[in-house]
């Protein structure tokens, strides 16, 4: 068969060929389905994702709303508790608050001690106690004395009244207890003592003690 004869049984070949045009390819309805058949396999795996995540946080929040009943109706029981806060108690002072009245200084027994490092500090408060008739029994130095405050004033409960009237002679001073049983009282000097108060200066109202800062706690200030 010669070459042009060849030729035209491709070109006749060709005409019959329903997928071909002059040399170009037709697209054909089977073509067009292989490809539509693939995006619809792509979207029916989308869509069976998208089912499978909204299963999946359904069922998680069922869970929480179960969990959240059941805890509503626990406490609804008292079968649980929830632990609130509680708040922070005010410390308190467990100062003497009186009133005490003021005593007769002749009927209240004092010792005085030097607290500090000046020498003949005792002597002198000592002094200046027994002018105002209070009965000075004991003179003497103790270590301890106070920091920034004139002086302690110490006694039992049965001394009180007696601590209270020493207090208000001696300006800033601290009363501290122990636990003695008679009524005498101690007055332990620090280094601010100045002398007592005055006559005409001297408070007798009836009041609390003002005492020795606490831990964890605030004075009371006598009035």
């Amino acid at each position: 068969m010669s070459e042009e004869e060849s030729s035209r049984r491709q070109r006749a070949e060709a005409k019959r060929d329903p997928t071909e045009w002059h040399g170009h390819r037709i697209v054909t309805e089977t073509d067009l389905g292989a490809v539509f058949e693939e995006d619809d396999a792509a979207r029916r795996h989308r869509a069976s994702m998208r089912r499978v995540r909204h299963g999946v946080v359904l069922v998680l929040l069922i869970g929480l709303l179960a969990a959240a009943a059941y805890v509503a109706l626990g406490i609804a029981r008292g079968e649980i508790s929830v632990g609130a806060s509680e708040p922070t108690p005010t410390p308190t002072s467990t100062c003497p608050a009186g009133p005490f009245d003021y005593q007769d200084p002749s009927a209240i027994t004092v010792n005085v001690y030097n607290g500090t490092t000046i020498d003949g500090l005792a002597g002198t408060a000592a002094a200046q106690l027994r002018e105002r008739a209070f009965a000075v029994s004991e003179i003497g130095n103790r270590e301890g004395g106070p920091t920034g405050a004139t002086a302690f004033i110490i006694s039992g409960q049965a001394g009180r009244a007696n601590a209270f009237t020493v207090q208000r002679t001696i300006p800033d001073s601290l009363y501290v207890a122990d636990e003695r049983e008679d009524r005498t009282v101690d007055v332990v000097l620090g280094s601010t003592y100045a002398g007592i108060i005055p006559p005409e200066g001297l408070d007798i109202t009836p009041a609390g003690l003002a005492c020795a800062l606490e831990e964890g706690a605030t004075p009371a200030a006598a009035p």
